[in-house]
């Protein structure tokens, strides 16, 4: 992970590289990807599986305000804040590209857009990773790794004609940790939360802090 962020993190176009140097004029023959030009697609260019699935390993290993930094610099949507990013970025910012170019003069152009697969991943890295909701058969685990300025936030989940309603806060400015959960108003274990499909609206309370109170409650 220090040699990602050392060689791949590009900020100032926002990207996220595949690899670096892309490969040109070498004797090293890697494959298909050779065919396209340095810094385009997977020659060196943001393939977006991968720097998602950089995301879901920085939240992975506890570091909050990095993966939602990085998250952010994925998004879309913050290819387009001004007319200068739209132009530079000329693909739809309301949908994932599957990749980004990486080299002048096209550095931040968005490529493959429409990219269902890179969706999928995305979708999974927020609310997986960074929201920490994940589904288990007959129950579902809170596991959060969230900015440490984030105070809080809240999610609505419906499964089929059950409704839940997550409310996590997070008093001590933590990026992960989860200090007690609720459900119903009853302490119960974050990593095995039950879950019913019976019709009716469950509310789950989630603090974060000191994991060890929440090992407590099997």
């Amino acid at each position: 992970m220090d040699a990602v962020r050392a060689f791949l993190v590009a900020r100032e176009p926002k990207v996220l590289l595949l690899l670096q140097p892309p490969f040109d004029r070498s004797a090293q023959e890697p494959g298909y990807i050779k065919g396209y030009i340095p810094g385009v697609r997977e020659n060196g260019g943001q393939y977006t599986h991968a720097a998602l699935w950089v995301v879901m390993a920085l939240a992975r290993l506890g570091s909050g305000d990095e993966a939602v930094e990085l998250f952010h610099m994925l998004n879309p949507i913050n290819h387009s804040r001004s007319p200068a990013d739209a132009d530079r970025y000329k693909t739809e910012p309301y949908v994932i590209a599957g990749d980004v170019y990486a080299r002048p003069p096209h550095a931040g152009r968005g490529g493959w857009s429409w990219y269902t697969g890179s969706a999928g991943w995305m979708y999974r890295a927020g609310l997986d990773s960074i929201l920490g909701l994940r589904r288990r058969g007959s129950t579902f685990a809170l596991d959060p790794c969230i900015p440490s300025s984030w105070p809080g936030y809240q999610i609505v989940w419906t499964l089929l004609d059950t409704r839940y309603e997550i409310t996590v806060s997070n008093p001590a400015r933590r990026s992960r940790g989860v200090a007690s959960a609720t459900l119903d108003g009853a302490l119960v274990n974050a990593d095995a939360i039950p879950l019913a499909i019976d019709g009716r609206t469950h509310r789950v309370q989630l603090e974060l802090g000191d994991q060890s109170k929440s090992r407590l409650v099997s």
